[in-house]
Parts: C-alpha cells; sequence; structure tokens
C-alpha cells in the first residue's frame, strides 16, 4: 500500500495543477478572445493540457525513460478510459443525487466529481500502465 501512495502521487497532483492552469488559460483565452467555438476551445484544452502532463508525468513523476509510440497510444488510451469512465459514472450518479436541483447545478457538480474521478483513475493508469517501469504488466 504504501508503493500505491509514495512521492509520485505528489507529483502527479502538482503536475494535474500545471496542466489544469495551462489548459484552462488555453480554453479560455481562445473563448474569450479569440472568440473560437465552444467545442474548439475545450478541446484545445484537452489537447494543450494532455500533451504537458504527457511531458512532466513522463520524466518529472514516474521518471519513465522509454521511448516508442505505443507509449504515447498507451498514454492516449489511459486518459480517453479513465475520462469516459470518470465522466461517465460521475453525470448520472449525481444527477441522482441532486435530483431535486436544476440541471445547471447538477451538470458543474457532475463536471467537478468526473475530476476528481478521473484524477484518481488516471494516476493509476498512467503509473501502472502508460508508464509503468519497464518489466512490470
Amino acid at each position: 500500500m504504501k508503493k500505491l501512495f509514495d512521492a509520485t502521487v505528489w507529483k502527479f497532483l502538482l503536475v494535474g495543477a500545471a496542466n489544469t492552469l495551462v489548459g484552462s488559460g488555453v480554453m479560455f483565452l481562445l473563448y474569450n478572445l479569440a472568440h473560437v467555438n465552444y467545442w474548439v476551445a475545450v478541446c484545445a484544452n484537452y489537447v494543450a493540457g494532455g500533451i504537458l502532463s504527457f511531458f512532466l508525468n513522463k520524466y518529472f513523476t514516474f521518471r519513465n525513460q522509454e521511448r516508442s509510440a505505443a507509449q504515447v497510444l498507451r498514454f492516449i488510451l489511459t486518459v480517453a478510459v479513465c475520462a469516459a469512465i470518470a465522466y461517465g459514472l460521475a453525470r448520472p450518479a449525481v444527477r441522482w443525487a441532486l435530483a431535486g436541483y436544476g440541471s445547471t447545478i447538477q451538470e458543474n457538480v457532475a463536471m467537478l466529481a468526473g475530476m476528481v474521478l478521473y484524477t484518481g483513475l488516471n494516476y493509476f493508469g498512467q503509473r501502472f500502465f502508460a508508464f509503468r517501469e519497464s518489466g512490470e504488466s
């Protein structure tokens, strides 16, 4: 259990804060200053944050030296699966739990809950799948 919650957890959270700031900055600047479409701004957020996350987690958090297209694909797969699970579970759960509230409140809480669930799932996915140590399965 100690190995699961070592210094990499704190590094991962620090990287997450950095990529949230960068991605959100890109999104809000594009949307509000460049007046691009909502979905384009949101996608740019995930692309910018994802690229930063890949490199910071690879070299800073997990100190991984592998260089392969397979690793990039594992990272993308990890992010996609974790997001689908986290946001797919959060939305119906929050809608059920907050049935008496309006959809704006429900969806904002669902996004927050999805972010928390995504962070936990993504940590384990990146640590044990995308950036696993050589010889680990």
